[in-house]
């Protein structure tokens, strides 16, 4: 294979949008476990002491990812997620003004591999989310799992990631006076074994927790499709039913992560790698579905606002696909 070399005239500009993604990719699938060994060493080193405060530290400590996180303007702020957000680049659209007397429930679609529009758009204010929904305060709900790792926890909460559990998504949804936006994945790590350029299927059809949870807090539902979230990396074949399918998928049982083997680009070459292609993100936050508030929603309320939410995330993406590339003979498969 013929490997394409970036060239050296590069400039500057993009050689920096290249290094802010390199971090983001490290952060992403390394620094955790970088964090954790980190904690390891000091417990057996001559600083063990620090090792114990900050243990104790998470254990009085340990509900915050469930009440709100703790997020830091001056983090999500950096000039890093600038350059990081101009490298696709990822721009977030807005159809109609949310009221911020509400609060939110925006249902991310696709997951993709690694989330990378709901990330910039909704943990950093390189795209302007503060500006173009005054009043809202966006959370983007992550697996519980990474919110145990020392060190690890607190870099990813100054972005406003907190815990996809049940009660975190509750506390959030259920604050007085609104103002809140809870953001979830509805397709979970079990839709990233799917991303790939050209997939349009998105898992949403047993997937009615989130509609429960706006039920019964009242909260509005607002459909968010990420056009090109699938173009960023190319992925191996796993269809259902192969061996390889088959072992990521109880291993995701088992951990709570999916595994998908995926590729793109290097730092220096074209051919092969780990960062992500230079593929445009648009993310188009939807109109809001109106919810009234339901202590205990029946199975036939959930299926009734389910149907709404399908229906309402359908019309959000045929509306836009022309503008963003994708056939008119284009449609999504919901599973």
């Amino acid at each position: 294979m013929k490997v394409e070399f970036a060239p050296l005239n590069i400039p500057l500009r993009r050689r920096l949008q290249t290094a802010a993604v390199v971090q983001w990719v490290f952060s992403f699938l390394a620094l955790a476990q970088f964090c954790l060994a980190a904690f390891v060493l000091l417990c057996v080193s001559d600083w063990w002491i620090l090792a114990a405060l900050y243990a104790g530290w998470l254990y009085l400590d340990r509900d915050t990812p469930t009440s709100g996180g703790r997020r830091s303007h001056w983090v999500r702020s950096w000039t890093v997620w600038r350059y990081f957000r101009d490298y696709f680049p990822i721009s977030l659209v807005k159809t109609v003004d949310l009221d911020p007397s509400h609060n939110y429930l925006f249902g991310f679609h696709p997951h993709g591999v690694l989330v990378a529009g709901g990330f910039g758009n909704f943990c950093t204010e390189a795209s302007g989310f503060s500006k173009l929904f005054p009043g809202l305060t966006p959370y983007l709900l992550m697996l519980p799992f990474w919110f145990r790792v020392p060190f690890f926890r607190e870099y990813i909460m100054c972005g406003g990631l907190v815990s996809s559990e049940k009660a975190s998504a509750s506390y959030l949804l259920s604050q007085p006076g609104g103002g809140n936006a809870a953001v979830v994945a509805v397709g979970g790590a079990p839709e990233s074994l799917e991303a790939r350029p050209g997939a349009l299927t998105l898992q949403v059809l047993q997937r009615k927790g989130f509609i429960k949870l706006a039920l019964k807090h009242g909260a509005w539902l607002v459909p968010v499709f990420s056009f090109g979230e699938n173009e960023l990396f190319d992925q191996m074949q796993n269809p259902i039913g192969s061996t390889l399918r088959q072992v990521q998928e109880r291993l995701q049982r088992i951990i709570g992560v999916a595994l998908p083997l995926f590729h793109a680009r290097g730092v220096f070459q074209y051919n092969f790698g780990l960062l992500p292609y230079r593929k445009p993100i648009h993310t188009i936050v939807g109109r809001p579905i109106p919810v009234v508030q339901n202590p205990s929603p029946t199975k036939e309320d959930i299926e009734a606002l389910h149907a709404l939410y399908i229906q309402g995330l359908t019309e959000l993406f045929e509306e836009n696909k022309d503008k963003y590339g994708i056939g008119e003979d284009k449609h999504l498969t919901f599973t």
